[in-house]
């Protein structure tokens, strides 16, 4: 593959990647193509080299930004699912050290008979606290955040 194939190909992924993934996810993908093209560079010493350690980083990143994704979705889901109304569950991202409190409400039934819940949610994201109310309804036994 000639070199301006494989530049095309890498950039065609990033911008794929970078309209559809969670900001984590992104974020990894990111210093995984930084970390992936610097060893790529140190190992073969050429452009070739250095794309191919780009396009490894990123999908290695990709995959651990989105496992970190995962945990906190994983967490909400299970406050949702076992929290008593209006008691908090709270925890730590052990990957980044964000933290959560989530205060779910009582459950009710939305028009097209869902179970759904709301909850007061604080995130203490770098350091930063936002609160915010979100509703999630159960779906194909799943708790899932309505927009």
């Amino acid at each position: 593959m000639q070199k301006k194939q494989l530049v095309v190909i890498l950039a065609l992924a990033s911008v794929l990647l970078s309209s559809c993934v969670a900001q984590k996810a992104k974020t990894g993908a990111m210093g995984g193509a930084a970390g992936g093209a610097l060893v790529g560079q140190a190992i073969g010493h050429n452009t070739s080299s250095t794309l191919i350690g780009a396009a490894v980083g990123t999908m290695l990143g990709y995959m651990i930004g989105n496992e970190m994704d995962k945990f906190d979705q994983e967490q909400l889901n299970q406050a949702y699912e076992s929290t008593p109304s209006r008691q908090t569950s709270s925890w730590s991202n052990p990957d980044n050290g964000n933290r959560y409190a989530v205060t779910p409400q009582p459950a009710y039934r939305d028009n097209t008979g869902r179970d759904c819940r709301e909850a007061e949610v604080l995130a203490t994201i770098n350091g930063k606290a936002e609160k915010t109310v979100t509703t999630a309804c159960r779906e194909n036994g799943r708790w899932v955040i309505q927009q």
